[in-house]
């Protein structure tokens, strides 16, 4: 299945991209570059730890703000709460929450979301996983064979609805040179 460079997203893990994005442009970027810039005027560069890890760290940055900004650019945004007529709305496909059972009787509930909004665990699952791939286009009742490293798999779905997939908003990772500093607990 040829997806076309298509990044599948939903509207809060663009905006969760877009945020990241604005992030290391406005903030931390310009941060490094003043460390990088204050380092350089300490003179012998060869030796001054700070300038090598900082000019190495503003290549991890730019490098960072590329990748953003060709999954932006690729993104095609496909709203779950939207409605759905027919067949598609009670078929899997993007977007989708699927409550399905193994040959065990074990239930699960996943998400269909895009690579860049996968979190296991909250059973946040990429369209482009093995799992999501083997329940596309099946419907309640329908039976579905997962073929994953582990081993095949006996699948039954048993719902399948639209609904509002919350992501996580962007914060900013800790350590990050435009981080909010925690205040130390010692009163200083």
């Amino acid at each position: 299945m040829n997806d076309g460079g298509k990044n599948y997203i939903t509207p809060g893990g663009l905006q969760r991209l877009k945020d990241e994005l604005h992030f290391l442009l406005v903030r931390e970027r310009p941060a490094v570059t003043q460390v990088v810039a204050w380092a350089a005027g300490n003179g012998d560069r060869s030796e001054n730890a700070d300038y090598h890890y900082n000019k190495r760290r503003l290549r991890q940055i730019d490098q960072r703000i590329r990748f953003l900004t060709k999954r932006i650019d690729a993104a095609e945004v496909v709203d779950p709460e939207e409605p759905r007529s027919g067949p598609a709305a009670r078929k899997v496909f993007f977007g989708a929450t699927v409550r399905y059972a193994n040959a065990g009787g074990t239930e699960r509930v996943v998400r269909i979301v895009g690579p860049d909004e996968i979190d296991l665990n909250r059973g946040y699952v990429s369209w482009k996983s093995p799992l999501a791939r083997a329940l596309m286009k099946a419907g309640p009742g329908d039976c579905v064979v997962l073929h994953a490293p582990a081993g095949t798999e006996q699948l039954r779905i048993l719902e399948v609805r639209y609904e509002r997939i919350s992501v996580d908003p962007f914060s900013p990772p800790p350590g990050a040179e435009a981080a909010p500093r925690l205040r130390s607990r010692t009163g200083g």
